[in-house]
């Protein structure tokens, strides 16, 4: 890419503006996004670490088919509803109706019902990271709320509502580890459960002004609740049967932005669309579901506004991405006119890729160091690697992109610099 000069940032979204001037993503339409090299590699990162985690909590990976048969949607009551409000797109065809999924129960429930058929087969919980599609009317914060957007959906099946509750609590300590290890330091809060039933439910809530969302929060507990809970009838009733919560004295309202959400549904879903197995007794009984999503595209900008940091003057210039999430740990930036130069950056390019640690050689010609620094910001990238005039290829200048703090070392320590980081 060439240098860019970033000029009227969004105020409120300046990290997602840096993003769409500097050509990382590219907006095709309200709510429309592309992306390019290191916001997709970003993105993939975030969606391993989902992977890996939900894996070591035992759940199962499957992919759902995001075009779908209107059949499901109207086997379960909620195709008309979709549909007249706007949110689910639909195309019909000679060979039928078909939707594009704003959510997965109904064609999860289908997929289990092939095979949860007897109590021996379950608890069990599936999830799948994919597109969907919502048709929103109010698109805002370019990733944060668009038309089309990856989303990690997750489903537990269970026999009875202590199973479920059990699954709930199995998925909910697995995403509070997603978000630790993505860097994100999310509080789980009591939310209402909205138009997808069911009793008890929570969100995953990033404190931050950019956030649409008002939530009573207690610092000394570090307790939230959405304020959609004081809407209940006997809310307070509620509160202390379901979170043990005996009082709301002490909260404030702060603004917040919604990351996650899990939900515990009971035998809703399976009720409507006849999700059933056979018990050990032999008789039909009803899955006990649990439903929980994680808004990736929503977790990739949240990341990327949350680690800005600024030029001298005090503007926002770019981002610093965690290292052990970073696509690209290190950028080496050579003298171009100093051939000597070149062939040590190359060199230590080589070795670092050898030794699987991602790094950037940035060859561009006539552009200037400085330049090229800055960009290395406008990437993300945690540290450049200077090849000068000061360097003679034993003694390396390892400088960090946030703090402007420098380390001298050799090519062997390097190495292993960058990859305990």
């Amino acid at each position: 890419m060439g240098t860019i000069k970033l000029n009227n940032l969004d105020e409120m979204y300046p990290g997602q503006s840096i993003l769409l001037q500097t050509g990382q993503l590219v907006q095709y339409g309200a709510g429309l996004f592309g992306y390019n090299t290191v916001p997709l590699l970003l993105r993939r990162k975030i969606e391993q670490i989902i992977v890996k985690t939900l894996n070591k909590y035992g759940c199962i990976e499957v992919l759902l088919p995001t075009l779908q048969p209107d059949t499901i949607w109207k086997n379960s009551g909620r195709y008309d509803t979709y549909v007249n409000d706007g949110t689910m797109l639909i195309t019909e065809s000679n060979k039928g109706t078909f939707c594009l999924a704003p959510t997965g129960e109904e064609a999860m429930l289908e997929f289990a019902r092939e095979k949860l058929k007897s109590y021996k087969n379950l608890p069990v919980t599936y999830y799948q990271i994919g597109e969907k599609f919502r048709n929103e009317i109010r698109t805002r914060g370019y990733l944060l709320r668009g038309k089309a957007f990856p989303m990690l959906d997750a489903y537990s099946f269970d026999i009875d509502p202590e199973g479920m509750e059990k699954s709930y609590e199995n998925v909910r300590n697995a995403f509070l580890e997603i978000f630790q290890k993505i860097g994100l330091d999310v509080i789980p809060i009591v939310a209402d459960n909205g138009a997808m039933g069911g009793k008890k439910s929570e969100e995953f809530m990033l404190i931050s002004s950019q956030g649409e969302d008002k939530i009573l929060y207690n610092k000394e507990t570090g307790i939230g609740l959405n304020t959609e809970i004081l809407e209940k009838e006997n809310y307070m009733e509620y509160l202390k049967e379901e979170y043990g919560i005996e009082s709301i004295d002490g909260f404030e309202e702060i603004r917040t932005m919604e990351l996650g959400h899990i939900f515990q549904l009971g035998t809703r879903y399976s009720e409507m669309m006849n999700g059933k197995y056979t018990d050990k007794d032999g008789k039909e009984s009803l899955y006990y579901m649990g439903c929980y999503g994680i808004g990736v595209s929503r977790t990739l900008a949240a990341l990327y506004e949350q680690c800005l940091i600024k030029d001298k003057n005090e503007k926002p210039g770019g981002f610093y991405l965690p290292e052990n999430i970073a696509p690209f740990k290190v950028q080496i930036i050579p003298k171009m006119d100093d051939k000597g130069k070149v062939k040590i950056a190359e060199e230590i390019y080589d070795m670092l890729n050898n030794e699987g640690i991602q790094a950037i050689l940035d060859d561009r010609e006539n552009i200037n160091i400085g330049a090229k620094i800055k960009d290395s910001k406008v990437l993300g990238t945690p540290n450049i690697l200077v090849i000068g005039d000061k360097t003679d290829g034993n003694i390396l200048e390892l400088e960090n992109n946030k703090t402007g703090e420098k380390l001298e070392t050799n090519k062997a320590n390097l190495v292993k610099i960058l990859r305990n980081n």
